[in-house]
C-alpha cells in the first residue's frame, strides 16, 4: 500500500473511538485546569496584582503566552491529521507580539537600565516552575496525540510542548513580579523552550504509527 494511501486510511478510520478533535479539545481544557489547580495550591498570584493590572507590561504577559498557547494548540490539531495543510506562520503571532514590545521598551527606557530588566529578579524561578508547571499539560496532549495520526511525531511532540509551555506560562505569569518585556524575552522562551524540546524527544517515541 503507498504511504499517502495508508495515511487517508489511519486518519479517517471509524473505529477511533472518540474524533482527534474532541479529544484534544478536551486534552487542552484538561490542561488549564490541572495547571490553575496547581497554580493556586504551590503558588498563587503576586499580591499586587490588582495594581499591576492596570499597567501595560503586566496584562501585556497573558496576551502574549495566551497567544502561544492557542496557536500551538491549533497547530497540533493539524499535525494530528496528515492531510491537513500545516502552517508555521500563526505560531509566529506571539514571538512577534514580544518582539515588538521588547523594541519599544529599549525605545522608552534608559539604555543603563536594560540589563536589570533583562535580568530581573526571579529568572531563576522562571526556568524552573514554567517546565514544572507544563508536565501535566504535556502528558495529557501527548496521551490523546496517539489518537491522531501525526506525519512527523517529533513535531507533533514539540507542538504539544509549546501548548504545555504556553498555558503553563500564562499562569506563572500572575506571579512574576518582572513585568517587564526585555525579562519575558530573554527567559520564557527558554523555559517554553525546554518543555518544547521534551515534547519532541517524547513525541519521536510515544507518537509514532
Amino acid at each position: 500500500m503507498e504511504t499517502s494511501a495508508l495515511i487517508r486510511l489511519l486518519a479517517g478510520d471509524a473505529k477511533v473511538r472518540e474524533p482527534f478533535a474532541r479529544g484534544l479539545l478536551g486534552a487542552a481544557a484538561l490542561s488549564v485546569a490541572l495547571t490553575a489547580g496547581l497554580f493556586a495550591l504551590a503558588l498563587g498570584p503576586r499580591p499586587d496584582i490588582a495594581a499591576a493590572m492596570e499597567t501595560a507590561r503586566f496584562p501585556f504577559k497573558f496576551v502574549v503566552t495566551g497567544a502561544l498557547a492557542v496557536t500551538a494548540f491549533h497547530a497540533l490539531l493539524l499535525a494530528g491529521r496528515p492531510e491537513a495543510r500545516f502552517h508555521l506562520a500563526p505560531l509566529l503571532a506571539a514571538p512577534l507580539l514580544l518582539a515588538g514590545a521588547a523594541l519599544a521598551e529599549l525605545a522608552v527606557t534608559p539604555m543603563a537600565s536594560w540589563p536589570a530588566l533583562m535580568i530581573g529578579e526571579n529568572a531563576a524561578l522562571c526556568l524552573t516552575l514554567i517546565p514544572l508547571f507544563s508536565a501535566g499539560p504535556l502528558a495529557c496532549l501527548i496521551r490523546v496525540s496517539r489518537r491522531g495520526a501525526p506525519a512527523r511525531p517529533g513535531r507533533a511532540g514539540a507542538l504539544a510542548g509549546l501548548a504545555a509551555g504556553g498555558v503553563a506560562a500564562f499562569f506563572y505569569a500572575a506571579n512574576c513580579v518582572d513585568d517587564s518585556p526585555l525579562f519575558v524575552l530573554a527567559w520564557y522562551p527558554v523555559a517554553i523552550g525546554m518543555v518544547a524540546l521534551a515534547g519532541y524527544l517524547i513525541g519521536r517515541r510515544a507518537l509514532r504509527w
